[in-house]
Parts: C-alpha cells; sequence; structure tokens
C-alpha cells in the first residue's frame, strides 16, 4: 500500500497530469477521439488537436487555479479567500502557476467572477450566484484544500464551499466541492467505500439545511449517472470522474476521462486527484511523470506540502 507521502504526491500530480493529458482532446465528441491506446500527451498525427500552439505536457486553467490555492493554503496556514481572489488574478494578469506564464481555458463564470474581483467586490461575494453559472471551474482546483486540511470534517466542507464561492456562488457547486473534498480525505485515509461515506457525512452536515438537502438528494443525485458523461456542468463532471475512478488503474482512469470527450482537461483532472490519492505516486506511469512540464512550479509547493502534512501525522 502507498505511504501518506505517496498519496500526496500521487494526487498532486494525477490533478496535473490529468489536466495535462486532457488538453489537445478538449472540445472533441467522443466518437472523434483515437482508441484508449492511443490517449497519450501526443495525440496521433492525424488528430486534429485542441490548444494547438500547446506544447504536450502543459496543464492548463485547472492546474494553475489548483497551485494557487495550495499556494495560498501553505503561506497562510488556513483558508484566506481574499488572498485566494488575488493569485487567481495574478494568475489570470500574469501567468502565475501557470506553465510559461501563459493563460488559456480560462470559464466564463471565472472571468466575470474575476471581473468582480477586479473591481473590489469582497472575494466571498465575487462568483457569479446563478442556475446557470454552474461550470465546473471550482471543482477542478479544489484537490490540494483536502490534501492540506487538518480540520474537522464541517470545516473542511466549509471551506470546500468557502473556495468555491470566490467563483461560483450558486449553492451547487459550492456542495460538489464539499462532497469532492470529504471523498478526497477518505480515499486519503484508506477508509472503505470512501464516496458513499462521504456522501452521507455531506448529508449529515446539511441536516438542517432543508435547500443543501434538496441540491443533494434531487440535483447532485450522486449515485447517479452523468446526463452527459465529460462535460463541464460541474454535477456531470463530478459524476463522471466518479465513473472513471471505478474503471481500473490510474492510466486506464485517466484515459477512460479523456475517452467521454468534451471537457476532457477537467474531467481527467478531477478523476486523476482521486486516483492519484488512491494508488499512489509510483502507479502513476513514469512516461507521464517524466513528459509534464513545469516541475519548477509545483515541486516546491509539494514538498511544503508533504512537509507540513507529514508533520502533524499520527
Amino acid at each position: 500500500m502507498p505511504t501518506l507521502q505517496q498519496r500526496i504526491e500521487g494526487g498532486l500530480l494525477g490533478m496535473l497530469i490529468g489536466d495535462a493529458l486532457g488538453v489537445p482532446y478538449e472540445f472533441h465528441q467522443p466518437q472523434h477521439l483515437p482508441g484508449l491506446d492511443e490517449i497519450e500527451f501526443n495525440p496521433p498525427a492525424t488528430f486534429h488537436r485542441a490548444h494547438a500552439g500547446t506544447p504536450p505536457g502543459t496543464w492548463s486553467d485547472d492546474g494553475a487555479q489548483g497551485l494557487c490555492l495550495l499556494a495560498s493554503l501553505l503561506e497562510c496556514g488556513r483558508f484566506d479567500a481574499e488572498d485566494l481572489g488575488r493569485r487567481l488574478l495574478r494568475w489570470y494578469d500574469d501567468g502565475y502557476m501557470a506553465v510559461d506564464n501563459r493563460v488559456f481555458d480560462v470559464g466564463i463564470t471565472t472571468s466575470r467572477a474575476l471581473g468582480n474581483l477586479r473591481s473590489g467586490t469582497p472575494a466571498l461575494e465575487a462568483g457569479p450566484a446563478s442556475e446557470s453559472s454552474n461550470g465546473n471551474g471550482a471543482l477542478m482546483r479544489a484537490l490540494p484544500l483536502a490534501l492540506w486540511h487538518r480540520g474537522t470534517d464541517e470545516a473542511l466542507a466549509a471551506d470546500a464551499q468557502a473556495q468555491a464561492k470566490v467563483t461560483h456562488g450558486h449553492p451547487r457547486s459550492q456542495l460538489c466541492c464539499a462532497l469532492y473534498c470529504l471523498w478526497a480525505r477518505r480515499v486519503l485515509r484508506e477508509q472503505p467505500s470512501p464516496y458513499q461515506d462521504a456522501v452521507q457525512t455531506l448529508r449529515g452536515l446539511c441536516a438542517r439545511d432543508p435547500e443543501a438537502l434538496a441540491e443533494i438528494d434531487h440535483l447532485i443525485r450522486p449515485f447517479a449517472e452523468p446526463d452527459v458523461p465529460g462535460v463541464g456542468y460541474v454535477v456531470d463532471c463530478l459524476r463522471s470522474a466518479r465513473l472513471a475512478v471505478e474503471a481500473g488503474d490510474f492510466e486506464t482512469v485517466l484515459k477512460r476521462a479523456v475517452l467521454m470527450g468534451h471537457d476532457t482537461d477537467t474531467t481527467a483532472c478531477v478523476a486523476g486527484g482521486i486516483a492519484g490519492v488512491r494508488d499512489g505516486v509510483e502507479a502513476i506511469p513514469a512516461r507521464w511523470r517524466g513528459f509534464l512540464r513545469g516541475e519548477s512550479i509545483y515541486r516546491p509547493l509539494l514538498t511544503e506540502l508533504i512537509h507540513q502534512v507529514c508533520e502533524r501525522a499520527p
């Protein structure tokens, strides 16, 4: 079984590698994708890749925002919404935490939230809150919170929802982030039935909030199949990641996530984070670890994350 350190490293690299692996396949319908054995950082020569000017092995907005959140947590020692908001603006304006300082593939809801932040809106009020503002832009960056967090499940769920508010103000997005972080925590702790237990825990935490329970039971419907696999809607993204994680080993998980098509980088990012925590870093193919770009960006953060987590581990 992988050690705690291997699980943490696997989770962060799984998030980044999943994102980078999915980048060239984004926006394609599933039937137009290569076969499972051909899903690699470099697609087949005949495939019309997305983001053609982006070198293979480059993470997108998913990985960059996840690293913004991680850097904020490590430096502040707690979740600080205003600090995260400032870092997201640095990413958008200057390429902070982006490979080659290049920003691409920014979601509409996130762009609007960043505009609100720039105009002085408090970070916890910046995310658009309409029902149509439920893309997966907060879910995709949430994993570092679960890897780093030392508090109770209630505190973790609250922080997961708060980090979502910075860009996504609707409760549905926030609850999906809470469920994902509770799921990742249970995988990290090697608990049996981690997803099911996370669902029951979240329902318990929301027991006195009828609106939240309605979101969980009737809209999120945590054990349902995705209506459309692989799309950017936060609920379907979370469901798609769960299906992918059930597909097998780490490599198979990421390839199955990409083969759902559509928002391939985010589906693989969300699924890859969980699979990396479950299987540990050694389960990630060496060719993918070696091909991932941006090591000078993520490695110092990963080293400090491992130090902080292992220092307080029993």
